[in-house]
């Protein structure tokens, strides 16, 4: 039954990463992907929120469901292919770095936040 568990974080995070990406890229604009990098950065502090968790059955439902359908490494790599490939090569730089540092960064809040 765990699969239900991740089945409905899933269920969650994948329209939340949508809506929030949505959300975020209207009021920026489509220069840089600021939604892409939104939900990446909100998925790693909740995923360092889950190390305080010892439940298997939340870390099934939050960690590998909510924040597996919530985050995205593959719309990451292909934003980036793009504004390289369009000559926004700085923009492209900017993404890779400031996605690492700031998903880092996030992930060590959350599990100072959770008492790790």
């Amino acid at each position: 039954m765990n699969w239900l568990l991740v089945l409905a974080g899933g269920a969650v995070g994948a329209p939340l990463r949508y809506l929030v990406d949505r959300a975020v890229q209207t009021r920026h604009g489509r220069a840089f992907p600021w939604g892409t990098l939104t939900v990446n950065v909100a998925g790693s502090f909740v995923l360092g929120l889950l190390t305080g968790v010892s439940s298997a059955q939340a870390q099934l439902l939050l960690g590998t469901g909510l924040c597996g359908a919530l985050t995205t490494y593959s719309t990451f790599s292909y934003e980036t292919l793009k504004l390289y490939e369009s000559g926004a090569r700085r923009h492209a730089a900017a993404n890779v770095l400031g996605s690492v540092a700031a998903g880092l960064l996030a992930v060590w809040l959350g599990v100072a936040a959770a008492g790790g």
